[in-house]
Formats: C-alpha cells, sequence, structure tokens
C-alpha cells in the first residue's frame, strides 16, 4: 500500500488554491524548489503526473483535478487529528482595509481554516487609518492596510495595489460636464487621493454617491451612478477602468502592508496562509 506524504499533500492542495509555486512556499514557510521536489515526489509516487507547468501558467492536469478532493480530505483529518487534544482555541483578531478586500474574501477565510481549523478568527473590516489605530492600541493581533503615510515605514510589504476608474461599462459622461464621483465619507485616503488627482489635473468634479464602504460603493458603480477610484482588484465583476477612455489622470499605486505582533507559531502560520491568498489574488 502507497504512504503518502501529508506535508507534500498539502503542498499540491496550495499549489492548486493559489496557481502558484511561490505562494505555495511563502504560506508553508518553505521555498519554491521544496515544494516543488515535495510534488514531484509525490507524483512519483502516485505515477500520476498531477499539475501541468509552464513558464507563465500553473494548473492542474486532469488527474490532478480528480486527485484534489481527496487530498483537500487528507489534509483536514491531517489537521483535525493534531489539533484534537488542543486545550484552549487560539483566537486571531485581524483588521483589513476595506479598500483591499472584495469577493475573495470567502477564499482568504478559507484558506486559513484550512491551515488551522481549530483558529478562531476575529475580522475587522474598517477604513485603513481606523484599522491602525486599533493595532497601535492594542486591539488587534494583526493589520492588513494600504500604505498612505510615506513617514511609516514599518511592516511588511505583500503586494502592489493598482487603482483605477472604475464605472460600468456604459456608464455615460458628458462632455463639459463636472465627472460624477462615488466616494467614501471623508476623512478616506482613497477618497483624497482620487480627489488629489483630479484638481491636479484640472478635471471637474462633483460628489453624487457617498457609500459606507467599498461594497456600496461596488453596487453605485455597477448601477451606473458615477465612476469610483478603486483598486482593480476588488471592483464589482464586470465594472472597467474608463481613466484612459475619459481621459482622467493615472491614479498612484500603493503598498498592501501587513502590521503584526504574532510570535506564536499557530498565529504566523495563520498570517502567513493569509498573505499568500493575498499575493495570490493581486496575481
Amino acid at each position: 500500500m502507497k504512504t503518502l506524504d501529508v506535508e507534500a499533500v498539502q503542498a499540491f492542495v496550495l499549489v492548486a488554491d493559489l496557481n502558484s509555486f511561490t505562494r505555495a512556499a511563502e504560506a508553508m514557510d518553505s521555498t519554491q524548489s521544496a515544494i516543488s521536489l515535495k510534488i514531484k515526489r509525490l507524483e512519483d509516487g502516485l505515477g500520476r503526473r498531477l499539475i501541468e507547468r509552464t513558464p507563465r501558467l500553473v494548473r492542474l492536469s486532469a488527474e490532478g483535478n480528480t486527485f484534489l478532493s481527496a487530498a483537500r480530505n487528507l489534509v483536514a483529518a491531517h489537521q483535525s487529528a493534531i489539533t484534537s487534544f488542543a486545550v484552549e482555541h487560539r483566537r486571531l483578531t485581524v483588521g483589513i482595509s476595506h479598500h483591499i478586500v472584495g469577493a475573495e474574501l470567502t477564499g482568504l477565510l478559507k484558506r486559513m481554516n484550512g491551515t488551522d481549523p481549530a483558529l478562531v478568527v476575529e475580522l475587522r473590516i474598517d477604513a485603513s487609518r481606523d484599522v491602525l489605530e486599533a493595532f497601535d492600541a492594542g486591539e488587534l493581533d494583526a493589520a492588513i492596510v494600504l500604505r498612505h503615510d510615506a513617514k511609516r515605514r514599518d511592516g511588511d510589504v505583500l503586494f502592489i495595489e493598482e487603482f483605477g476608474w472604475m464605472a460600468a461599462p456604459d456608464f455615460n459622461h458628458e462632455p463639459g460636464q463636472p465627472l460624477r464621483l462615488a466616494t467614501q465619507a471623508e476623512p478616506c485616503s482613497v477618497r483624497a487621493m482620487a480627489i488629489g488627482a483630479l484638481d491636479a489635473a484640472g478635471v471637474s468634479w462633483t460628489e453624487v454617491f457617498v457609500g459606507g464602504g467599498v461594497a456600496t460603493i461596488g453596487a453605485a458603480i455597477s448601477a451606473g451612478l458615477a465612476v469610483a477610484a478603486l483598486a482593480r482588484r476588488v471592483a464589482p465583476a464586470g465594472t472597467v477602468d474608463l481613466g484612459p477612455r475619459l481621459g482622467l489622470p493615472r491614479l498612484p499605486a500603493r503598498e498592501v502592508i501587513l502590521h503584526s505582533r504574532v510570535s506564536d507559531s499557530r498565529g504566523r502560520g495563520a498570517l502567513r496562509a493569509l498573505g499568500a491568498a493575498f499575493k495570490a489574488t493581486a496575481g
């Protein structure tokens, strides 16, 4: 009877979920070459090609897709077994800027849970400024925010977030009329960034919708009410960047930063998995 290396199976599941050997290595606190070797040995042991590799693409083979469900079950059972004697649940309180959370939140939480099913995650979604204040006050174990203040250089860069002037494809802007904007209420840093760019370029604008979170702004632009400065990665499906078509100024990119005071291995492992999953959504 064949015996499977559970770590190799876990590496396979991570590569499948994150579409990247690099991101899987980050989630497992390993290296890309080590992950490749584990999966190669797993494939040799099974006598099956599980992953098709090209210079620009990582995807499962037909046999890899067949194996994936069973692989998930094995990893989940293994995680359940090693945490069965846990005396107490570990609570991890994480704050995330609402500007960097989109439809991928379900996948992010699934990845954290897959790393440690016994982990209790308390998630707070708010403006970057408020998340950082809560972190500095000791209310959060970790914070994932946009870097807007060049004076503050602590934290680890996860990826670079690209912004665009997102709107419905059929959004109608009358030449000579102020640009119709959907924004967050002040003092939102992304709002300030967008308005500053428009003012510097001499583009007139008018605020027609003020949202209570990125989801509400997304609904407004999907309905054709306005244009909004949003990260392209989290903009609603079906919206497009109308900046080039409307001659709008290019918006600056922003670093997404992880701040953490977590020192225990369980918490650090969950944050590694979360960071790797975020990076995978950024491409």
